[in-house]
């Protein structure tokens, strides 16, 4: 084949340092834009971006010029770099070092976007470690609880 081609969808979800509520309404739709024109400035089209007051999903692709390590420390660094600048009140900000990233199958971009997009409805019933523990079961991902949370 004389050209390279790749389309990969992927689900990112990570949490805050010691899943501090930090994204509140008043910069919740910044950050999740902010966080999108990272993606888009990697050539990792965002589908959606969206979270709940201590943590972020995104669903977008994974370029073909980037490994997903590099498109996480990219992500997290810059819009940690980018809120601390927006109110003291973030001066103290910061991520949690690690982070999911699973594959999204193409039939089901939409389902996830939407799961995404209704995270506040969806917090109202499960927390971010029950909806991460099943995140990592449905994906068969091994782990161990002591170490997960830190």
């Amino acid at each position: 084949m004389g050209q390279s081609l790749s389309k990969v969808y992927v689900h990112i979800s990570f949490s805050t340092k010691n899943r501090q509520q930090f994204i509140d309404e008043k910069i919740e739709s910044r950050l999740f834009d902010y966080i999108g024109g990272i993606c888009s400035g990697l050539n990792c089209h965002p589908i959606q971006v969206g979270g709940y007051l201590d943590h972020v999903h995104i669903v977008c692709t994974l370029s073909k010029n980037i490994t997903q390590i590099k498109l996480l420390e990219e992500i997290k660094r810059q819009s940690s770099v980018w809120i601390k600048t927006v109110h003291p009140k973030y001066q103290n900000f910061y991520w949690q070092d690690g982070y999911g990233i699973f594959s999204v199958n193409p039939s089901e971009v939409e389902i996830v976007a939407q799961y995404i997009r209704n995270q506040k409805h969806h917090h109202a019933k499960k927390s971010f470690k029950d909806e991460l523990r099943a995140f990592l079961k449905k994906y068969a991902v091994e782990y161990d609880e002591k170490y997960i949370w830190d």
